[in-house]
C-alpha cells in the first residue's frame, strides 16, 4: 500500500471534514486531484507514489496518507487558494507528528512548535516565490482564539536531561557559536528597523526566510542555553512576520504567525516577550472590529507578565487596554487605562534603558499616539463626539511633532498624520484635515504599508462625503488618485 501513499491503518476512521471542505471549494474532481498529486510527486523524485480516485476517496473518508503526500496536498491547496494551507489545516499529519489540530489550537511542546513554524514558513515562502497573494479563508476569534492562548500561562516542566550540557566527546558538528547567535539576534534587530522605516511590504519574505532557517537550527541538537536563545529569536521573527503580514493586509496569515510566536516565546521562557506578542494580536483584533477579544488578550498579557514586565512594556499594555476600552465604548475605563499608561511610562529612564529591542519602539511619541487614538476612537463610538476629539488633538499633535523628526519610524509618522487629519474632520475643520492628509500621502509613498494606505483612503472618503464641495477636499481627492491609485499589497 505504501506506493499509493496510504497509512495502512483504517480502524476507527472518521471522514476528514477539513480536507473535504478544502476539496469541495477547490472545484477539482477526485481524478484531477490524484493526477496533480502524482505529477508533483514525480517532480519531488517520489516516483513510488501512484494515486488514483479511490485513494483520494479514502483520504476524504479519514485515511491519513504517508509523507510526502500531506506536504504535496498542502502545496497544491495553497496554490489553488493563494494562501497558506498548512498540513494541519487539511486535517492531516506528518509521520513524525502526533494527531494534529487546525487553526490556532496547537500543541504547546517544543518539537511540535519547531515543526509547525518550519512547515508554515516553508509554505509561505513557496507561495511568495510563485507570486501568490491572498488571505486565508478562516480567522479565529472569540473563545476559539482566547481559550488556546490561555494555555500560555500553564507551566511547562523541563525534562531533567535538558538542564545538562552533553559531554564534548558526544557533540555533533554544526553547533552554534556565541558569535553566530549574536549575529542572528542582531539580524532580527535590523529586520525590525527596516519594518519601522519601510513598512511590512518590502522585507516580509526575508523575515520569513530567516525564520525558516532558525527552525532548521532548532532541529539540530544544541545545548539548553543555546536552544532558549534560538527559541527567543524564532519568537521575535515569527512576531515580526505576523506584524508585517498584518501591515500588508494578510490577516489570517498574521494571526497564525502571532500564535506560533507565542508558542516559541513560551519555549524560550520569556514572559515579557509573550505579553508583547499578545499585544500585537490584540491590536489586530481592534483593527478587525473585535475589541472584546482585544481586551481579553491584553488582560492575559498583563496577568502573564505581571511580575517581570518592565515599565515600558507595562505602559504599552495599558495603552492597548485603553484602545480596547475605547472601541468598546467604555470612556471611564479607557481614561483610567490612559492614565495608567502615562503614570507607568514616567518610570521609564531613556538614558539607562535595559529593555530588549522589541519594545524600544514604544517611545514618548508612541505613547502620545496610542492615547490620542484611544480618545479619537471614543469620539467615533460616541457619535463623533467633539469632546473626545478635543482631548485627542493635543496628544496627536505631540505624536506628529515627535515622529516628524524621527527618520526610523516613518510608518508611525504617517499613521499619526492621518490620525490627526481624522481628528480635524471630527472637529469639522476640513481645510486643516486636507493639509495633513496630503502630508500623510507623501510619507505613505515611501512606506510599503497597506494599513497606512487604507487609512488614508478611508479618511479622504470621509472628507469627500462630509465636505465634498470644498476646493481643498476636491484637490485632496484628485491627489489621492495620483499618489495612491490602487491597492498595492506586497509580500
Amino acid at each position: 500500500m505504501g506506493g499509493n501513499g496510504g497509512s495502512g491503518t483504517n480502524a476507527d476512521k472518521r471522514p476528514n471534514e477539513l480536507l473535504g471542505s478544502w476539496f469541495v471549494r477547490s472545484g477539482w474532481s477526485k481524478g484531477e486531484l490524484a493526477r496533480q498529486v502524482n505529477r508533483r510527486a514525480r517532480q519531488l523524485g517520489a516516483n513510488h507514489i501512484s494515486t488514483d480516485t479511490s485513494r483520494v476517496r479514502r483520504w476524504l473518508d479519514g485515511e491519513n496518507p504517508r509523507e510526502p503526500i500531506p506536504r504535496i496536498l498542502s502545496e497544491l491547496f495553497s496554490e489553488r487558494f493563494g494562501c497558506v494551507v498548512a498540513v494541519e489545516d487539511l486535517g492531516l499529519r506528518a509521520a513524525h507528528q502526533s494527531p494534529s489540530v487546525s487553526g490556532v489550537d496547537l500543541p504547546w511542546t517544543g518539537p511540535q512548535t519547531v515543526a509547525l513554524i518550519g512547515e508554515y514558513s516553508r509554505s509561505d515562502l513557496m507561495l511568495a516565490r510563485r507570486g501568490f497573494l491572498g488571505s486565508s479563508l478562516a480567522l479565529s476569534a472569540g473563545p476559539a482564539l482566547i481559550e488556546p492562548m490561555q494555555r500560555w500561562l500553564v507551566p511547562t516542566p523541563t525534562p531533567p536531561h535538558e538542564e545538562f550540557e552533553p559531554p564534548a566527546s558526544t557533540r555533533r558538528g554544526g553547533r552554534l557559536s556565541k558569535p553566530e547567535l549574536d549575529l542572528l539576534e542582531s539580524t532580527t534587530v535590523m529586520f525590525r528597523q527596516w519594518d519601522a522605516q519601510c513598512g511590512g511590504g518590502l522585507r516580509r519574505k526575508a523575515v520569513v526566510g530567516q525564520l525558516h532557517e532558525v527552525t532548521d537550527l532548532l532541529q539540530e541538537p544544541q545545548p539548553a542555553a543555546t536552544n532558549k536563545r534560538l527559541f527567543k529569536v524564532a519568537a521575535e521573527l515569527a512576531e515580526l512576520a505576523g506584524w508585517m503580514s498584518y501591515d500588508v493586509g494578510l490577516q489570517p496569515t498574521a494571526q497564525k504567525y502571532f500564535v506560533l510566536a507565542l508558542h516559541a516565546a513560551k519555549e524560550a521562557g520569556d514572559k515579557p516577550l509573550g505579553s508583547y506578542i499578545l499585544s500585537s494580536m490584540s491590536r489586530q483584533m481592534i483593527h478587525l472590529g473585535r475589541p472584546d477579544d482585544a481586551l481579553e488578550l491584553i488582560h492575559l498579557a498583563q496577568y502573564g507578565s505581571r511580575d517581570c514586565a518592565s515599565p515600558r512594556t507595562q505602559s504599552m499594555l495599558y495603552a492597548m487596554e485603553a484602545r480596547a476600552y475605547a472601541n468598546m465604548g467604555q470612556p471611564g475605563k479607557c481614561k483610567r487605562a490612559v492614565r495608567m499608561a502615562e503614570d507607568t511610562f514616567a518610570d521609564v529612564h531613556e538614558w539607562d534603558d535595559p529593555d530588549p529591542d522589541w519594545i524600544r519602539f514604544f517611545s514618548k511619541a508612541e505613547l502620545y499616539g496610542e492615547n490620542s487614538h484611544s480618545y479619537r476612537d471614543l469620539a467615533y463610538v460616541a457619535g463623533r463626539s467633539p469632546t473626545y476629539a478635543s482631548m485627542a488633538e493635543p496628544l496627536m499633535q505631540q505624536a506628529v511633532d515627535r515622529f516628524g523628526t524621527d527618520q526610523e519610524h516613518q510608518r508611525s509618522y504617517a499613521l499619526n498624520l492621518i490620525g490627526l487629519a481624522t481628528v480635524h474632520l471630527l472637529q469639522r475643520e476640513p481645510e486643516r484635515s486636507a493639509v495633513l492628509a496630503k502630508e500623510a500621502m507623501a510619507v505613505a509613498k515611501k512606506v510599503r504599508s497597506e494599513r497606512v494606505n487604507t487609512r488614508i483612503r478611508k479618511t479622504v472618503d470621509t472628507a469627500a462625503r462630509d465636505f465634498g464641495d470644498l476646493a481643498e477636499v476636491i484637490d485632496l481627492t484628485d491627489q489621492l488618485a495620483i499618489d495612491l491609485p490602487e491597492t498595492a499589497e506586497a509580500v
